[in-house]
């Protein structure tokens, strides 16, 4: 499996974000741009075939939608979405209930993220959907840009209770300083405790969809896309480490 840095995406501001430790939940029944940034008007290197684009990016019917559709955007032939948290986050538990759609070539990722356009070291924790297989999920992590499994692309591969593309799933983890947990509705689907695998820097949330012509091997030959496509985020939330059960779908109120 291949994957690239360049994969990761750019963040919006070339400052370091101010750090929040509130706990949150957005049900998405609007955008609220004072907690959001949509990306727009870039790609993040060559490998994507797309360019991030604000208007593949909506609060609609009560969801996020985080689209992928065929209007060239600047020189790539697609738009596609990307959204992230103006502010960063430290220790504790985030958690989405999301579904994808369905395509060889396409990444549905919900993601933190900080790095050299903050003045930090690249620190990163990944959900990743290769949507040309909605039966699994990747998990990994970056500390200080090396990945947390070895190689870059060597995240470990879940399998879902439902494919992503026909049904909601809920992701969570649950970032300690010497300890992160993946959850997949619910239910624990890995633990990692090796403190070189930990990033220790707050992050940014990321939700974001895009493609690949070239990224074949980790992503698959890439199927046109001939009509608009979205992942449909239901919602989102983080409670800091030391509180618990903020909101009735967490996990931390299943203790």
């Amino acid at each position: 499996m291949k994957r690239l840095l360049a994969c990761l995406s750019i963040a919006a501001t070339l400052v370091t974000p101010a750090l929040a430790q509130e706990a949150f939940f957005d049900d998405f029944d609007k955008l609220d741009t004072g907690r959001w940034y949509v990306s727009d008007g870039w790609s993040n290197g060559a490998h994507q075939n797309c360019q991030w684009a604000n208007d593949q990016v909506r609060a609609e019917n009560g969801n996020l939608r985080v689209g992928f559709a065929p209007k060239p955007k600047g020189d790539r032939q697609y738009s596609c979405g990307e959204i992230q948290t103006r502010k960063a986050y430290g220790f504790g538990t985030y958690e989405t209930r999301l579904k994808t759609p369905k395509g060889s070539g396409l990444n549905a990722a919900f993601f933190t993220y900080i790095g050299p356009q903050q003045g930090k070291p690249h620190d990163e924790i990944d959900f990743e959907i290769l949507l040309r297989d909605t039966a699994h999920v990747e998990t990994t992590t970056f500390v200080n840009g090396k990945s947390g499994d070895g190689e870059i692309g060597s995240g470990q591969s879940h399998a879902l209770p439902q494919p992503s593309d026909q049904d909601y799933v809920t992701f969570a983890f649950t970032w300690e300083p010497n300890r992160l947990r993946y959850y997949i509705d619910g239910e624990l689907v890995r633990t990692m405790d090796t403190s070189a695998t930990i990033p220790s820097n707050p992050q940014r949330i990321f939700f974001s969809l895009w493609g690949t012509d070239t990224l074949t091997d980790w992503m698959g030959e890439f199927t046109p896309v001939t009509a608009p496509i979205a992942m449909e985020v239901d919602w989102v939330a983080f409670t800091p480490l030391g509180q618990s059960c903020a909101f009735d779908q967490s996990i931390l109120c299943r203790n």
